[in-house]
């Protein structure tokens, strides 16, 4: 039966990229029936696209019914969450679940609100944010639940690919202090757990339990590349690995840094994502960035 076809399933994915590419054979594992969307119709997914200024029910005539309902493209502003889950309730009824995708970059070190600049699920973040405000609504006015989501990794998201968009400069990298990550197979794993234990009005903020220092990842990531064997890098791929790595060795110079990973007061912004996994009992298999 093509998937186009279901008229009713328990997670509907609104929006099937990279997330989908781990969530679904976790899903079909289980047995948790399923439906999603591409723009387009791909890989035998049903055609969609939320067009925030239609109030046309007909595009969701074609979506089956869910028990839970998961977006994974940013809404923004105070209205994107009440049309799309307006319009798709006034089709298949208000029975349904729903959770957002969301970025912790919205909790910032300037709104942490404590002295040492840990940031949890209950800390301030960026209210004024466009997301966080479409999220907002979703949770206000909906019940839903969003995953704030850490750095994603896995699959083709590579990071150790990722210098040429950190910086530019050693001065760049001076500015970076800490970073986090999740692996997309804990993202698919936390998805199938809210699903399976829904927590309404519930905003959390998802990450691999550790805190990540950029110096010592740029350093870790160039001596991975030097002597891993499969990898293929370009040769302006290793000049850029190496400058990178000669970089953070002047900075620790400059800045009497004895040993890395610094110190975590060094490192400003650090999140901890215990909540979440602590309610649900369960913890991330990819606990450290590999």
């Amino acid at each position: 039966m093509l998937r186009e076809q279901m008229k009713e399933v328990d997670l509907l994915v609104l929006g099937a990229g990279w997330t989908s590419t781990f969530l679904i054979p976790q899903l079909e594992d289980l047995k948790i029936s399923h439906a999603e969307t591409t723009t387009t119709g791909r890989d035998n997914t049903i055609p969609f696209k939320f067009d925030p200024d239609s109030g046309s029910p007909e595009p969701y005539k074609r979506l089956p019914s869910a028990h839970t309902v998961l977006i994974t493209f940013p809404l923004t502003g105070p209205s994107q969450s009440k049309s799309i889950i307006g319009l798709y309730r006034s089709v298949h009824g208000a029975k349904n679940n729903w959770i957002q995708l969301g970025s912790s970059g919205i909790f910032t070190q300037q709104l942490a609100n404590n002295d040492d600049n840990w940031i949890t699920d209950n800390s301030p973040y960026d209210k004024s944010d466009a997301r966080a405000i479409a999220e907002d609504s979703l949770i206000s006015d909906f019940g839903g639940c969003v995953l704030n989501l850490s750095g994603l990794y896995g699959g083709t998201r590579v990071p150790r690919t990722w210098l040429p968009r950190l910086a530019k400069c050693k001065e760049d990298v001076r500015k970076r202090g800490s970073v986090h990550f999740i692996h997309g197979e804990d993202v698919a794993r936390a998805i199938i757990a809210t699903h399976r234990t829904f927590t309404p009005g519930k905003r959390w903020v998802l990450a691999d339990l550790r805190v990540y220092d950029w110096y010592d990842l740029i350093l870790s990531f160039s001596a991975m590349a030097e002597g891993a064997e499969g990898v293929k890098e370009s040769q302006q791929e290793e000049e850029t690995r190496l400058l990178f790595a000669k970089w953070v060795g002047e900075l620790m110079e400059e800045e009497g840094i004895r040993a890395l990973p610094r110190e975590m007061s060094k490192l400003g912004r650090k999140i901890d994502s215990r909540g979440f996994w602590a309610y649900h009992g369960l913890w991330p298999r990819h606990s450290r960035l590999a």
